[in-house]
């Protein structure tokens, strides 16, 4: 390289180096702003939650603002419990049709509306159930109707994500079993799903980091109860961790704060191992 050469390089790498060093300032800069109230937040729930954390909390029920979590526990495990049971199942199998038989225009649409589902504010989805299962079918607030809610929520997450993990399945696979003469009914469930499992097992645990950490619909249809469930689906309403958040905090009581802190320390716990587990099995699968 000529001296007159060098002498036109030095200025881009110049100016290279500086956009580089610019650009490295505002992405740390980005993650701070980030980082920083999601630590802050972290660190005030584990401090403040950890503190209130005894064993009278697992084993009382919540007696008015004070007494125990035991209620709020197993509602919230019977509530996001029968979400997976209800919406699962059929997230699962809007998304085996999606992704195998799913390329004509009623597929389209399904997708559109499985979308349009996702983007719904789920306060709207509470309402809606509040109308349909509470008044209209009269079950009042319920563990079903809770469940049910968070159901509706979940599908669509199920239904796309089964959806993307079909569709990373080589299309070889089912050419050999269309070879073998194989019907359509076990390509689809022992030659296409097995490899995809990983996929969906993490949507579902996902699905259920989502149904655990929900509120707004909750008040429309579980309710709350101070006692443990008793086991009624309908006309019993039903306690869960976040109703305790959301109101509890709000009260000027000491115990009511430390309730409120508890659950949200619990809730996050909860929500950590869900997204812990999902990416274990995502790097399982990899």
């Amino acid at each position: 390289m000529s001296v007159s050469q060098a002498a036109l390089e030095f200025p881009r790498l110049r100016g290279r180096r500086i956009r580089t060093r610019i650009g490295w300032v505002l992405s740390v800069a980005a993650f701070v702003l980030v980082a920083a109230p999601l630590a802050d937040i972290l660190i005030l729930v584990t401090v403040r939650g950890l503190s209130a954390i005894s064993p009278e909390l697992f084993l009382k029920a919540t007696n008015g603002i004070s007494g125990g979590l035991l209620n709020a526990i197993v509602g919230t495990f019977v509530l996001s419990g029968g979400a997976l049971i209800i919406g699962v199942p059929i997230g699962v199998g809007a998304g085996i049709y999606l992704a195998e038989f799913g390329t004509g225009s009623f597929g389209n649409v399904v997708r559109f509306l499985s979308d349009v589902l996702t983007g719904i504010p789920s306060i709207v989805l509470g309402y809606f159930a509040y109308i349909t299962m509470i008044i209209g079918l009269g079950w009042q607030f319920s563990a079903l109707a809770g469940a049910i809610t968070l159901a509706m929520m979940i599908v669509p997450y199920m239904a796309r994500l089964t959806e993307l993990s079909l569709r990373q399945v080589p299309l070889s696979l089912r050419e050999a079993g269309y070879a073998l003469g194989a019907p359509e009914r076990k390509i689809v469930f022992r030659i296409v799903l097995p490899p995809a499992m990983p996929g969906v097992l993490t949507g579902a645990l996902l699905a259920l980091a989502i149904s655990v950490g929900e509120t707004a619909p909750l008040i429309y249809t579980a309710g709350w109860s101070n006692y443990v469930w008793n086991g009624k689906l309908t006309h019993e309403p039903i306690g869960f961790l976040t109703y305790v958040i959301w109101s509890f905090i709000n009260q000027p009581f000491a115990t009511a704060h430390a309730l409120a802190f508890a659950a949200a320390f619990l809730v996050v716990l909860v929500v950590l191992v869900i997204n812990v587990s999902a990416r274990l099995v995502l790097f399982a699968r990899t």
